[in-house]
């Protein structure tokens, strides 16, 4: 049986990107059914922390949740553009449940833009599937690999996401829980 995953846009969001990204996770997600959501999310104001001017993704994950209970759907991974982080960090590219059910990733950090560097939409969707399915692989109960190959291998700084493969190592995809 295939795993059924929900893009839940957050915020406004391109589409195209999102239909892209959904492509590239059926081919790296063992057994994946993707669909994109046609109507986004807004990204929850309490979020938003100003002195940082970053928003929290534990908060932006509770809102997946509540928002994932009225879906039929396995997992929902939430794609916004804003700006993430969690207390002990300066910034996460994205949030998980581990093992869960929901995930976030955003695309803020991943734009070369944000490096001063010139657009390019073929390293963004390259970044976006790496984190996509990483953040996807801790809600199926993967832990971050020490493999500086596998796309669970933690990202620290975007040379990190950069660096890494854009695939599960054997180790991984040994330790996957899928569904039944």
């Amino acid at each position: 049986m295939r795993s059924k995953i929900v893009v839940l846009p957050i915020g406004g969001i391109d589409e195209t990107l999102l239909q892209v990204l959904g492509e590239e996770l059926e081919k790296k997600v063992p057994n994946s059914e993707i669909v994109v959501a046609k109507e986004a999310v807004c990204v929850p104001e309490e979020a938003y922390d100003s002195s940082r001017r970053q928003y929290y993704s534990t908060k932006i994950l509770e809102k997946i949740s509540e928002k994932a209970s009225t879906m039929s759907a396995g997992k929902v991974l939430g794609v916004t553009a804003a700006d993430l982080y969690v207390p002990r960090l300066n910034f996460v590219f994205g949030e998980a449940y581990c093992p869960g059910k929901v995930a976030v990733i955003s695309i803020n950090r991943l734009r070369p833009e944000f490096y001063n560097e010139p657009p390019d939409i073929r390293l963004l969707l390259s970044r976006m599937s790496k984190e996509a399915v990483h953040e996807l692989g801790h809600t199926f109960g993967l832990n971050h690999c020490s493999n500086s190959e596998c796309v669970m291998y933690f990202s620290n700084s975007i040379v990190d996401t950069d660096t890494k493969g854009s695939a599960f190592c054997d180790q991984c995809l040994q330790n996957l829980r899928l569904p039944p």
